[in-house]
């Protein structure tokens, strides 16, 4: 097999693709959440405060600290933090304890057999199947 072909193959991979589009997709909604609190929560939280978190800085010898912008900065990555454990997490675990619950189910004790002359299912208990009237022995 050529390389070529092995990294089409590779490229190609669903996993590939759906984690370069969620990439992408991240990328984009990091923006929006960003101009979320620059614009707005940031704004309303100074409101009740008096103040502005992007204007906050500290100079020490010339050297400016931009720490408003780094309250920003939190502020954004909790959001995010919440909107991926609440949208994404929380769900994804769900089904998976959904699914796991399923699969610890008991499988059900068969209450019946299949007659070893017409191969037709009968009660666990019948000496004589029903259909074709055999006999049935304790074994059977």
């Amino acid at each position: 097999m050529s390389v070529a072909k092995e990294f089409k193959d590779f490229v190609l991979r669903g996993n590939v693709v759906d984690l370069a589009v969620g990439v992408i997709i991240g990328t984009a909604f990091n923006g929006v959440v960003q101009a979320l609190v620059k614009d707005l929560i940031t704004p309303l939280i100074g409101i009740a405060g008096g103040f502005n978190f992007s204007g906050l800085t500290a100079t020490v010898n010339k050297s400016v600290f931009l720490f408003g912008t780094f309250l920003n900065t939190v502020i954004s990555f909790v959001i995010i933090a919440l909107v991926v454990f609440f949208m994404i997490v929380k769900p994804i675990n769900a089904l998976s304890a959904r699914a796991a619950a399923r699969k610890a189910l008991p499988t059900p004790e068969p209450n019946t057999k299949s007659c070893p002359f017409c191969i037709t299912d009968i009660a666990l208990a019948a000496t004589r199947c029903p259909n074709c009237t055999s006999v049935l022995s304790a074994q059977q």
